[in-house]
């Protein structure tokens, strides 16, 4: 209700004081003998009231004003003014509260020694002592002002803290499903990119042979049936990851790793690509991440092999004790399509997740894609 309507809230807090002054003042005059209220005790009190009901809107200039109407009411009667002091510790209050600490201190200290010279003129004595517990009232209202305004700055530094905390987070919520759409257009690139080239090849076959031999076309067409089918399936594993968690169909199959190359050398073996298989070392267990790289690495190189060569490939796979290093040649066609490049760059990206790295070179004769990925050897 406060911090809805601050101005009427001030206006009734300085009825409630004012009224109840006059009332105090008439219940103590009905007990024991009063002095007469003079015309500086009512325009003191009305200037409190004043004072107190717009201290939001002019604080700085109601300070200084309180302050003057303090010592001119001292000085026309030789005694405080009750209202007057309470009004003038709201005031410093409100000043050091909703300014910087500087110009606060510069301010109260002035208001400070205007009522200490005051008071020393009043009675004739530098050494004012009548002026400490005024002075000691409105220091007492400015400190506690000034802790309220640097609470309120440590409170507001807080919560912009966590809003930018929460704006990192949203940030890097967002970075990390960018990199999660870009590893899956890699996944349906190698994936697609393989089948399609091996369905392409065996459509080409099937349409040559149709009139020649036309027994030989089924091979060929089971072959891209198999293939579509590979395709679909390995679509519908890499398309599961965008799944909300309360779908109630959950793909379990794991990522593909070296242990289906076999299978992927048949496939390419079955499109028309002869693969030369060399392995040395001895062969390990991957971390997940690797093998996976391995596996379309391989199948990407494969792929281009079998895309722009001249239908045969020589595969190496070297263990070492740290390094799976991969090696794949094959003789370049007479005319080599430059492709799209998505496959090299896929490939590269794929070795680099991995901690790895990929070189790509063409000399004559051969092209070579050789990968070389890192692991920790458990043996």
């Amino acid at each position: 209700m406060i911090s809805r309507h601050p101005h009427a809230s001030d206006l009734a807090v300085a009825t409630v004081l004012t009224a109840g002054a006059f009332v105090f003042y008439r219940m103590a005059a009905a007990r024991v003998p009063t002095p007469q209220l003079t015309t500086a005790d009512v325009l003191g009190a009305v200037l409190a009231f004043l004072a107190i009901a717009g201290r939001r809107r002019w604080p700085r200039a109601l300070l200084v004003v309180v302050t003057a109407g303090l010592i001119g009411h001292y000085h026309a009667t030789h005694h405080g003014h009750p209202l007057l002091l309470l009004a003038s510790g709201f005031v410093a209050y409100t000043v050091a509260a909703t300014t910087d600490r500087r110009t606060t201190l510069m301010l109260a200290a002035g208001c400070g020694a205007a009522v200490y010279g005051g008071y020393a003129v009043v009675h004739g004595n530098p050494v004012a002592l009548q002026s400490l517990p005024t002075l000691f009232f409105i220091g007492m209202a400015t400190a506690f002002g000034d802790a309220t305004r640097s609470r309120r700055a440590y409170l507001a530094e807080v919560e912009e803290r966590a809003r930018r905390a929460e704006q990192t987070r949203e940030e890097e919520a967002q970075r990390r499903v960018i990199q999660e759409r870009l590893r899956i257009a890699r996944e349906l690139h190698d994936v697609v990119a393989h089948h399609i080239a091996v369905i392409s090849v065996q459509a080409a076959a099937a349409s040559h042979l149709l009139d020649r031999r036309p027994e030989q076309v089924r091979p060929a067409l089971d072959l891209i049936r198999h293939a579509g089918d590979d395709v679909l399936k390995e679509l519908s594993s890499i398309v599961g990851v965008l799944r909300q968690s309360d779908d109630p169909v959950v793909n379990t199959e794991p990522a593909p790793g070296l242990s289906r190359l076999p299978a992927l050398l048949e496939t390419v073996a079955a499109a028309g690509l002869r693969v030369t298989v060399d392995t040395t070392g001895a062969e390990r267990q991957l971390p997940a991440v690797t093998d996976l790289a391995a596996y379309r690495i391989v199948q990407e190189a494969l792929t281009n092999a079998h895309k722009h060569g001249t239908g045969s490939a020589l595969l190496s796979l070297a263990w070492s004790g740290r390094a799976l290093t991969i090696d794949v040649r094959n003789p370049p066609g007479s005319e080599r399509s430059p492709g799209s490049g998505y496959g090299i760059v896929g490939m590269r990206e794929r070795a680099t997740a991995a901690g790895g790295t990929l070189e790509v070179r063409e000399e004559p004769g051969r092209f070579t894609v050789r990968a070389t990925l890192p692991y920790e050897d458990k043996s």
